[in-house]
């Protein structure tokens, strides 16, 4: 029997890229995703567009989350909080100058999501009897944020030991998080020797039809792609 993985998908780069490298590495996939009332929905229909790419479009699950924008606290739920607009980062040198000058975590955190999506992919995992988990984290580009940490997917991974029957009764469902270690251009790297469909992916916070090129995640997406010596598909306003 094939082994099955699930893939935590937003239709972004890095959350496609691992869809790649789960492809690869022989698994039936299994992509979640989560309507959690982002103000970047758009990432929804090309979630959906990635997995029928990857010829598992009626497998797709949609989880909503309405609660998470009942909460706010961040800016891609609370539009009373604006995301913030990134000056454009001309090499890596300046994009770690302004790392380090952005230590506190970003607005764009959203207060306990990750936790809240790895432990619904837990359940879903286990359900229906898949060994890997498949999350596109990074630790590098955005280590303002807390639930992208190393030692936070370690932790996890010894929760899910503890808490499943599968765990229980020996066996494992572990966490894979291949992008963690990795800088965005050596990410889009790894994804074009996957050909993985980039052009039906979206990273922009703002959620328009076209990308604002200003956020600071379509900032990071464009200079990866510059460094990686590669032309970002996608069309920008």
């Amino acid at each position: 029997m094939m082994k099955k993985a699930v893939i935590i998908l937003s239709g972004g780069l890095d959350s496609t890229t691992c869809m790649g490298i789960a492809a690869e590495s022989g698994y039936a996939l299994y992509p979640l995703t989560f309507d959690y009332g982002q103000r970047h929905r758009i990432e929804l229909l090309n979630a959906q567009k990635v997995a029928d790419y990857y010829h598992v479009g009626q497998r797709l699950k949609l989880i909503t989350l309405p609660f998470l924008r009942d909460f706010g606290g961040s800016a891609l739920t609370d539009n009373q909080i604006d995301v913030p607009r990134m000056d454009t980062v001309q090499d890596s040198s300046d994009s770690k100058i302004w790392l380090e000058d952005h230590q506190d975590i970003p607005v764009t955190y959203v207060p306990g999501r990750n936790l809240l999506f790895l432990s619904i992919a837990t359940s879903y995992a286990e359900s229906i009897e898949a060994e890997a988990i498949y999350i596109g984290v990074n630790a590098l580009d955005y280590s303002g944020y807390p639930d992208c940490r190393p030692d936070f997917i370690d932790k996890v991974n010894q929760v899910i030991m503890l808490a499943t029957k599968v765990g229980a009764q020996g066996g494992s469902i572990r966490i894979e998080t291949p992008l963690i270690h990795m800088t965005k251009a050596d990410i889009i790297q790894e994804g074009l020797r996957l050909e993985v469909p980039y052009a039906i992916t979206t990273s922009c916070y703002n959620g328009g039809e076209q990308a604002c090129g200003e956020c600071d995640s379509c900032v990071l997406r464009l200079r990866g792609f510059a460094e990686a010596g590669s032309v970002d598909p996608i069309i920008y306003s």
